[in-house]
């Protein structure tokens, strides 16, 4: 799985940092993914705590991808940005 933070759309609530603290760190402002983080979400708990950290990011920021996927949040983004979500 890969594990990234959208800037663009991180307000810094540390939401990630509480609920996976292994994988992501506060800083400057914004979350961010700890080097080396994200070879621990091979280890089921803190896997668990990062789709959690996804799911409960009030900006929705957290970007999930499993290898070769597209990513978790590809759907929501439009109507994160203003516009309407198109139904599939």
């Amino acid at each position: 799985m890969e594990v990234s933070v959208d800037r663009a759309l991180c307000y810094g609530s540390a939401e990630c940092a509480h609920r996976a603290p292994d994988v992501f760190a506060f800083e400057d402002g914004y979350g961010v993914v700890r080097p080396g983080g994200v070879r621990a979400v091979g280890d089921p708990r803190i896997r668990e705590a990062v789709l959690e950290a996804a799911e409960k990011c009030p900006s929705q920021a957290v970007v999930l991808r499993e290898q070769g996927a597209a990513p978790r949040e590809a759907a929501a983004a439009p109507e994160r940005r203003g516009r309407p979500a198109t139904s599939r």
